[in-house]
């Protein structure tokens, strides 16, 4: 495992899901997380658990749809660690819709979040990587960037953009000692899609969510902490040679399905 000894690492949507999974991965690796989470409560709650844990952790309220509330929040790191090494972008939303059935607001929301978000951390943390002479971006992307999913309009095209964003970073700052890259999940089993089911199928959930395991040809969805694994590998020296890639954790989903 990657020893993070001595970095700064700031996860956004870091309080819940794939996100907490990250940030509790990199704390037990030695490194200093800051939590950037809209739900300000959740965000200490997660920071005093891996506190309690001896790992080292600090939550900062952010809305990342604002550039001011990102701005305050990474200042707030700033102030507390010193710097920051890594930045994870994985904050983002879902939608339900196809292109005739999204609503402008929510393509607006969910663009706002999932596109701008990502624009907004990257305005206040780039810089004072490139003063530092170096470090490391790593957004959460989706197999949606890259395969035609089912009334997923709004969420793929959120997605496609982060998929090259990813890229336009990895070319625009790699002289500046920036690596940029992506993790591109298929389904990941959180709270997100328990509640799904709970809401949309409350009589036949355990069929549902049979049914949402076998999409994937391993039989199952991912589990948050595989994510983390490799979000670890792609930000550590270990991964020192890797920039402007996209990395599919789908199960088999992409090249095995019949």
């Amino acid at each position: 495992m990657a020893d993070f000894s001595g970095k700064t690492v700031l996860v956004t949507g870091g309080a819940s899901g794939i996100g907490l999974a990250i940030s509790r991965a990199f704390a037990e690796s030695g490194a200093e997380v800051g939590i950037l989470d809209f739900d300000e409560s959740a965000g200490a709650k997660a920071a005093d658990e891996i506190c309690d844990g001896a790992g080292k952790a600090q939550a900062f309220a952010c809305d990342v749809s604002s550039q001011d509330s990102v701005d305050l929040a990474v200042a707030s790191a700033k102030e507390a660690f010193g710097r920051v090494d890594v930045l994870i972008n994985n904050a983002g939303i879902a939608n339900i819709g196809t292109a005739t059935t999204t609503s402008s607001d929510d393509l607006d929301r969910v663009l706002s979040v999932n596109v701008k978000g990502v624009y907004h951390c990257l305005q206040a943390v780039l810089p004072g990587m490139i003063e530092a002479g170096g470090g490391v971006v790593l957004n959460m992307s989706s197999i949606a960037a890259i395969t035609g999913l089912k009334d997923r309009f709004a969420y793929s095209a959120s997605k496609g953009a982060v998929h090259t964003i990813t890229l336009s970073v990895a070319a625009d700052y790699l002289e500046h000692g920036i690596r940029c890259n992506a993790i591109c999940p298929a389904r990941v089993h959180t709270a997100f899609v328990d509640g799904y089911l709970e809401k949309n199928y409350p009589d036949n959930r355990d069929e549902m969510f049979e049914k949402l395991s076998k999409v994937q040809p391993v039989g199952r969805m991912a589990k948050p902490e595989e994510i983390a694994k490799m979000a670890l590998y792609l930000c550590g020296e270990e991964a020192s040679y890797i920039t402007g890639q996209a990395f599919n954790i789908d199960g088999g989903y992409l090249n095995l399905r019949v």
